[in-house]
């Protein structure tokens, strides 16, 4: 990998998910390491996979990985931070005010606000204060999904932008006093972004159009904020070893095509290609494997694969995607929502259902809360007479939202108060709030038809769905007026009439598990999955190149899993030719059968 060729102190991983962030942030940190270096690997994203890649328990703190002599690991836990940070804020006065100031205080600390600043609180002594690192020699970050970790990287000018013109000591995180001494480190933090002999930012993609441009547009927003020192990576990049192989070949082709049309953004930028692994890249050894040529089609031994038998009746357990869209259009109504690890094919799946619906001459209205989403490329610009199709836009939901709530809270207020409510629209967590109330009226809007939602990655859905009382509280901070949306929203999720959750998965270890963790998640909210969608699976394929046959057989596992552990029904699609965007490969995705 060329970016360890003079690698700098600091590295940062993103892209869209799904692209390999973790496994090509691992394997750094391992090459790294291995080489004699101390590093430290730190997982910014809610929904870190660092632990099963590593095949090692972390926590809140650097973790020595055993089996890697100078390598320590951590996740960023954004709940542990609120809970830290609420105290700090919150204990000194613990004894000294009225319980009753203290539980006002300790409520206005409960909002999603503090959640996010404390999560960046805690980046930021790793990125701003070297004292907190010096004990290494490299710090890399493996970043959340895009829009999560563009939202991460601007909240330092956000935050520090914010305290400097607010003039009233207050914030919706209460006073300001504790922010204010934090400001030199936030100042610190960018400064390090911004240092091109410090810090590398590495872009990871797919050979994948939809890929390209998201690492094109994150390469081009993070350049303005003068983090300028970029490294793109090509990850899982496939060559064809057989000839009569036409998914094989196809497979090749894609890939071509993409890379051939990669987004004038990113060609001039230094390139590392990794090859196509055979199979998932978890435990260290893995880890040391990636990106090496040698071996890659060799045939892999077939530990932990299930016999054809097996196989076979894995298959006939499986929906296609058409038989699972007939079942969801008996109700007639109602919201479904598409939910998995970034990556997996949510946008997709949302997509394909949406049109097939539509096809069926229902009225369908398919949007996205997911700031990476690409709702209309999928669509491909294509219209059915019965769906509408839209995205959540946070610019707009924030200044609608910012009006209202002038208009309503405003009204009798003097100059001073008036200010110092526009001070408080001005905080970062506005925008938060008005894109949840967007997303409750979206599910709203199913009453009188289909809503199909393309929802974010699963940490940041979980932190919305989760947050939703929370919600209640700031709005009701700003506005004496609660939505009657927001209101019915956790009991129309938990309604199984009303709401269907789709979790889409690939047949891998880190995508199942993770959606397994998320239907725990959802389960403790009283929200029942309806049904896992298994995507890009070559299990239903015949293949005969070696890598794809290697690959093919270590699905099984997985799908077993699925099936016999997590899901009460399944369907399952084909990896296809053909990138799945428009109207008539849409609908191809709905009409093909399960074996």
């Amino acid at each position: 990998m060329k970016f360890l060729e003079n690698a700098t102190r600091n590295l940062f991983f993103t892209g869209k998910g799904g692209v390999g962030k973790t496994s090509v942030a691992c394997a750094t940190a391992v090459r790294l390491a291995d080489g004699g270096k101390r590093v430290l690997l730190v997982s910014t994203d809610p929904a870190s996979n660092l632990d099963e890649v590593l095949d090692v328990h972390l926590g809140h703190h650097p973790t020595v990985v055993p089996s890697v002599p100078g390598l320590s690991a951590m996740n960023l836990d954004p709940e542990q931070s609120a809970a830290d940070y609420r105290e700090r804020m919150v204990g000194p006065y613990r004894g000294v005010l009225p319980d009753v100031a203290v539980a006002s205080m300790e409520e206005q600390f409960s909002g999603s606000c503090t959640l996010e600043i404390a999560a960046f609180d805690e980046f930021s002594k790793l990125l701003g204060d070297a004292e907190a690192t010096k004990e290494f020699d490299h710090v890399i970050f493996d970043t959340a999904p895009t829009g999560h970790t563009l939202r991460l990287l601007t909240l330092p000018s956000a935050w520090a932008g914010f305290m400097e013109t607010n003039t009233t000591g207050t914030s919706c995180l209460g006073p300001l006093a504790g922010l204010q001494a934090q400001q030199k480190l936030y100042q610190s933090t960018v400064e390090a972004l911004s240092d091109a002999a410090t810090t590398t930012l590495v872009l990871v993609t797919r050979p994948e159009t939809s890929a390209f441009r998201e690492a094109a547009r994150t390469s081009g927003e993070l350049a303005e904020l003068d983090v300028k020192n970029q490294h793109l990576v090509i990850n899982g990049v496939f060559r064809a070893t057989v000839d009569d192989d036409a998914l094989a070949n196809a497979m090749q082709s894609r890939a071509d095509a993409a890379i051939q049309q990669m987004p004038e953004a990113l060609i001039d930028l230094p390139r590392t290609v990794i090859p196509l692994s055979p199979q998932s890249v978890l435990g260290i050894e893995a880890l040391r494997r990636l990106g090496e040529t040698s071996g890659l089609q060799a045939p892999v031994p077939n530990v932990g694969v299930t016999s054809v038998d097996e196989e076979a009746f894995a298959l006939s357990s499986l929906k296609s995607l058409g038989m699972l869209v007939d079942d969801l259009a008996e109700a007639g109504h109602g919201v479904i929502l598409a939910m998995g690890k970034g990556g997996v094919g949510k946008t997709t799946v949302a997509a394909a259902i949406a049109t097939a619906l539509a096809e069926r001459g229902l009225p369908v209205h398919l949007s996205t809360t997911d700031p990476a989403a690409h709702i209309a490329a999928t669509i491909a610009g294509d219209k059915l007479p019965n769906m509408s199709v839209d995205r959540i836009d946070p610019v707009a939901e924030t200044a609608s939202y910012s009006k209202e709530v002038m208009s309503n809270a405003g009204k009798g207020l003097d100059d001073a108060g008036l200010a110092l409510l526009e001070e408080d629209l001005r905080s970062p967590c506005t925008e938060e709030i008005a894109v949840f109330r967007a997303f409750a009226k979206a599910v709203a809007d199913g009453q009188g038809r289909f809503v199909v939602l393309d929802t974010a990655p699963t940490g940041h859905t979980i932190l919305l769905l989760d947050s939703a009382l929370a919600y209640h509280r700031e709005v009701l901070r700003q506005s004496s007026q609660m939505p009657e949306a927001v209101k019915e929203l956790l009991p129309r999720l938990r309604d199984p009439e009303f709401t269907r959750v789709l979790l889409v998965t690939l047949p891998e270890a880190t995508p199942v598990h993770e959606a397994a963790q998320l239907q725990q998640d959802l389960q403790r909210a009283d929200i029942a999955p309806y049904a896992w969608v298994i995507n890009q699976s070559l299990t239903p394929l015949t293949v005969t190149d070696p890598a794809l046959q290697s690959r093919r057989q270590h699905e099984q596992p997985y799908i077993k899993e699925v099936l016999e552990q997590h899901a009460t029904r399944t369907a399952i699609i084909p990896w296809q030719p053909e990138a799945p965007t428009g109207r008539e490969k849409l609908n191809r995705l709905a009409s093909i059968t399960a074996s």
